[in-house]
């Protein structure tokens, strides 16, 4: 019997051979829908079965004893964090540790990649309570609202003034800093008038790597437990999917390279620095990772405790 299973995800490239069914399973039919935000409550969402999660979102869930979501350590969302931290194309600040007693603008505290940000900074030094920390929309392009999640403190994490975009204030020289999981629109142009704190982001970041050995995880796969608990092979079938439609994608980019004219050189050096195994999903493989993520949650305040591996991920740590 096959059992169909509506998921969705946002558009990442390498989804591709899934969502165009050159990726399939005899026992699952997926249906993709790409969606530009992510669902809110899976658990009370009619439309989906499954869905791309944010970590932190999922974390809090299991902290909150809330259940109705079985997490699968697949972590559909990875990137390095040391390239989010943007200022001024004229600003004296080069180094993280010179964000120390600065103003940085973060477009949602308990957001995953912004936890793994000041994760990043926290090695340098700069740690929750050494800056000034505002929450806000990037840009009047994005909407206005509670981007603080409970987390405010007068004086230490606050909203932006004016609820003011933070780009403005960016470029006006209020803010010192701010993270940012996408550029802003012109970000890419010539005479943007912003750029990367660090100048060598890739090196700061393979460095990371070394030190840490992952790549940091900001969105899982979620999938409702109703469905877990009818069908306990479906958890591993739809991540094993999502693993071959990334596998496929990435031997089709190496083989038509032209898509950009360097996209070859990136493809050659991320193969030279980066073991195989940097995208691999499974618990055994996400271990550190997961483990420092909840310690990072922790320290900063987020979660009054630190959640286990196995507490984050029951269905899973049962199956070892």
């Amino acid at each position: 019997m096959t059992i169909t299973l509506r998921l969705a995800v946002r558009d990442w490239d390498y989804l591709t051979p899934l969502v165009l069914g050159d990726v399939r399973s005899s026992r699952l039919e997926l249906i993709v829908d790409r969606v530009g935000t992510l669902v809110s409550d899976l658990r009370h969402d009619e439309a989906h079965d499954a869905a791309e999660m944010s970590f932190s979102r999922y974390t809090s869930m299991c902290a909150d004893g809330e259940g109705g979501v079985v997490g699968i350590p697949n972590f559909i969302m990875r990137g390095f964090r040391h390239r989010c931290v943007i200022t001024r194309a004229d600003s004296p600040i080069v180094s993280f540790d010179q964000l120390a007693g600065k103003r940085i603008g973060v477009t949602g505290w308990r957001d995953s990649g912004n936890t793994w940000t000041r994760a990043a900074l926290r090695r340098e030094g700069v740690g929750v309570e050494d800056a000034y920390w505002y929450a806000g929309r990037l840009t009047s392009a994005h909407p206005i609202v509670d981007r603080l999640d409970g987390f405010g403190r007068p004086g230490r994490i606050e909203a932006m003034p004016g609820e003011r975009p933070m780009m403005e204030l960016l470029g006006e020289g209020w803010l010192d800093a701010v993270f940012t999981p996408f550029m802003p629109d012109g970000f890419f142009g010539r005479n943007s008038g912003f750029r990367q704190v660090l100048a060598d982001f890739r090196g700061a970041e393979r460095d990371y790597f070394n030190a840490v050995g992952y790549v940091p995880g900001m969105h899982l796969v979620g999938i409702k437990s109703e469905i877990v608990e009818e069908h306990p092979w479906i958890a591993q079938e739809l991540s094993d999917l999502i693993d071959e439609s990334q596998r496929m994608w990435t031997t089709k980019r190496r083989k038509y390279a032209d898509t950009s004219p360097w996209v070859i050189d990136e493809l050659l050096q991320a193969a030279h620095d980066l073991p195989e195994s940097w995208i691999d999903s499974g618990l055994a493989a996400n271990t550190p990772m997961i483990d420092d993520f909840a310690d990072e949650l922790h320290a900063q305040g987020i979660l009054s405790r630190k959640l286990t591996v196995e507490e984050l991920f029951p269905f899973f740590a049962a199956q070892a």
